[in-house]
């Protein structure tokens, strides 16, 4: 599996501190995740009573499953240590932090990672200057090509 990446992320976020979390996921997901399956779609991280929750990750639903397949955008549990979680927790609830999901992979020894970050959402002005930013290193490289 190659990593799962959420690009909309990094133009709609000012990103500040990153975070990677286990996630809690069922049999089926795990097959799905590691056939590159997942959107992150409209998908934002919150936290419940102590624990920080993904809602709205689409994983797609195994193919071979039989019919105890899992829920596709079922809300999933993320681990973080407890004083991770609080520290997120403090900055959320400042104006204008939220919890952004950045990528899913696969760690070393075969577990589904998530890396997620506590995010600042960026104005249009911003996103204006990122786009400029992009088209000239798009043309950079295109002239170093010739």
């Amino acid at each position: 599996m190659k990593e799962i990446s959420n690009r909309s992320a990094a133009f709609h976020f000012a990103i500040e501190q990153r975070f990677t979390a286990g996630m809690v996921l069922l049999g089926t997901e795990i097959k799905s995740l590691r056939q590159g399956k997942a959107s992150f779609n409209d998908s934002y991280c919150f936290i419940d009573h102590g624990e920080l929750l993904i809602k709205s990750l689409h994983i797609a639903e195994y193919s071979h499953g039989t019919s105890n397949n899992h829920d596709p955008v079922r809300d999933r549990k993320l681990l973080l240590t407890h004083k991770e979680i609080r520290k997120i927790e403090n900055k959320t609830k400042e104006k204008g932090y939220t919890i952004v999901p950045l990528r899913i992979f696969l760690s070393e020894n075969g577990y589904a990672k998530i890396e997620i970050a506590l995010a600042k959402g960026k104005n249009t002005y911003d996103k204006r200057h990122t786009i400029k930013a992009k088209d000239a290193d798009r043309e950079m490289k295109r002239d170093m090509k010739y």
